[in-house]
């Protein structure tokens, strides 16, 4: 059976009792997880154990890149973020070396699974094409340190298919793991993080793009907690908020329909904090 799951951000308790609710097993079924396996949470240093133990096949969230930027020394990390049991890990080494090899994009049977969203103009195929070159960016430690200090930034905010280096790199980046509105012409919006009713006029959740060149395949997302759970043909957003005090969810993607199958975060977080 093939699985997916929304976004951990750390709660590895809830982790633990929705691999036993769904009854996974290592040597049958295989495990998806959609991005943010660390931030916020109590325990990243066991989420990220326990999903390489399972042979986990995460994407990359941005919690998850914030990680890698904090242990390369560009980023300062914030009490808040909780990674410090990762940091001063002694497999520390083999913790982000397995986390730094996970696309932003990747294929599950006919599902393409992405942290945050896919930009209008970009076809399935494209954004796994861009994702291979971030991929090989991460894998490639000289040009990742010159490009570590550049990752953070708004801009560009539309893709352009000749946008070269850091700009490239970033725009993909930004796209595959913090994308939620953008308008007509597919600029990207970093600044509402409301649920998608909540938008003003001239954006729409990228999903909901007249033009989204994806439509036809079917996609899974999280990321965007305050939608709560996206079940629709084609597509499912599964960041359900576990972190916040809502539910950590799982989707079974091998059959005609999504089984979806959730559990209640014990060690929430208040929003803000």
């Amino acid at each position: 059976m093939d699985w997916l799951m929304g976004d951990l951000q750390g709660c590895d308790g809830a982790f633990e009792r929705l691999l036993d609710r769904i009854g996974f097993s290592a040597s049958r079924d295989r495990l998806y997880l959609l991005g943010d396996l660390v931030g916020r949470g109590f325990d990243a240093l066991g989420v990220l154990r326990r999903a390489i133990a399972l042979g986990a096949e995460p994407v990359l969230g941005n919690h998850d890149l914030h990680l890698l930027a904090v242990a390369a020394g560009v980023r300062r990390a914030k009490p808040l973020d909780r990674l410090d049991s990762v940091l001063t890990a002694p497999d520390r080494s083999e913790l982000l070396d397995w986390l730094r090899r996970a696309p932003l994009v990747r294929q599950a049977g006919h599902w393409v699974l992405v942290h945050a969203g896919l930009l209008p103009q970009w076809t399935c195929a494209q954004a796994l094409q861009l994702s291979a070159e971030v991929q090989t960016l991460l894998s490639d430690p000289v040009a990742l340190a010159d490009f570590w200090p550049h990752m953070y930034g708004n801009e560009p905010r539309c893709w352009d298919p000749t946008l070269a280096g850091a700009d490239r790199w970033r725009t993909i980046i930004n796209a595959c793991t913090r994308l939620r509105f953008v308008d007509a012409a597919g600029r990207m919006d970093f600044d509402l993080k409301e649920s998608a009713d909540a938008a003003p006029p001239g954006l729409i959740p990228w999903f909901e793009h007249p033009q989204r060149a994806s439509q036809g395949q079917s996609i899974a997302f999280g990321h965007w907690s305050t939608l709560g759970l996206i079940q629709r043909p084609k597509l499912l957003g599964l960041d359900t908020g576990c972190v916040w005090g809502g539910c950590l969810t799982a989707a079974r993607i091998d059959g005609a329909t999504p089984e979806v199958v959730q559990v209640r975060c014990e060690a929430a977080q208040t929003p803000g904090t």
